[in-house]
C-alpha cells in the first residue's frame, strides 16, 4: 500500500523556526516530526511513500533518505521553484502514484489505522475516493463534512455556523489515481477542491475515525502532540 505525504508548504504559522528548519524537522517529543509520521504509515503497512516537498525540500530529503531506517521506502517529488499546492503537488507526482493511494498532510498525526481508507476504496467500485472523517463539531478546527456514516454526502471549507457540517476531513484521503490524471498540470490548486466535487457526485466514501487528530502546524498544536507522544506506552 502506497502513501503520499504532502510536505510543501511554507508553514507561515512556525515562523521564525520555518524560515530555517521545514516543518517536517519541526522537533516532537523528542524527534523530527517526520519519524514519528513515517513510523505511524509503516505500522499501518504503508510502507511504499512518496514525499512530495517544496520549502527546504532537501532537507527533508537528506534526513529521510531511502526511508529504510523508519520502515518504508521513500520515493520524492519536489514540486520547483512555484508552490503548486496540495492538488497542484499530487499532479505533480503522478509519474509515482499507484493506481490507489492514500494521501496525508505532512503536518499531520493520526492515531488511527491509515490504511482504512483504502481498504475499503479497494473494495468498492462506486466511488473514487474514500476521506477520513472525525466528528469534530467545531472543537479543535472548524468542521467541514456532513456524512450518513457511509458517504461524505457534503464537503465545503470555510463554512462557519452550519450545525449540519459537524464532523471534519481527518487529513488522511484515498484516492484512485485516475482522479489524479485528470488534474491541471504545472497549476496551483487545492486538493479540497477534488475532495467537493466527489462528495457532490456522491464519489466520496466516509471513514470514520475514533480519535482526535494531532497537527504540528500551530504552536499550540506542536505542544499537544508533544504531550501526547509522551505519554504513549513504548513498543
Amino acid at each position: 500500500m502506497q502513501a503520499v505525504v504532502l510536505a510543501g508548504g511554507l508553514a507561515t504559522r512556525m515562523r521564525p523556526m520555518t524560515l530555517t528548519v521545514p516543518k517536517a524537522l519541526l522537533v516532537v517529543a523528542g524527534r523530527p516530526f517526520v519519524d514519528w509520521q513515517l513510523e505511524r504509515l509503516a505500522a499501518c503497512g504503508l510502507r511504499d511513500v512518496v514525499l512530495c516537498v517544496a520549502h527546504l525540500g532537501e532537507a527533508i530529503r537528506e534526513h529521510v533518505g531511502d526511508g529504510g531506517r523508519f520502515g518504508v521506502r521513500a520515493a520524492w517529488s519536489h514540486e520547483g521553484p512555484q508552490l503548486l499546492g496540495t492538488g497542484g503537488a499530487l499532479r505533480a507526482a503522478l509519474p509515482l502514484l499507484d493506481p490507489t493511494f492514500l494521501v496525508t498532510y505532512g503536518d499531520s498525526y493520526l492515531p488511527f489505522d491509515y490504511a482504512d481508507p483504502l481498504r475499503i476504496l479497494d473494495a468498492h467500485d462506486d466511488c473514487d475516493g474514500v476521506m477520513a472523517v472525525y466528528r469534530n463539531e467545531g472543537r479543535w478546527d472548524p468542521s467541514n463534512v456532513t456524512t450518513d456514516g457511509e458517504w461524505v454526502l457534503r464537503y465545503e471549507k470555510g463554512v462557519t455556523g452550519d450545525p449540519t457540517l459537524d464532523h471534519i476531513d481527518y487529513g488522511a484521503t484515498a484516492l484512485r489515481r485516475s482522479q489524479i490524471a485528470s488534474l491541471p498540470a504545472a497549476t496551483a490548486h487545492g486538493l479540497d477542491a477534488l475532495q467537493g466535487r466527489l462528495a457532490a457526485r456522491k464519489r466520496l466514501r466516509a471513514c470514520l475515525a475514533r480519535e482526535r487528530f494531532f497537527e504540528i502546524g500551530s504552536p499550540e498544536g506542536l505542544a499537544e502532540l508533544d504531550r501526547f507522544l509522551r505519554i504513549q506506552p513504548s513498543s
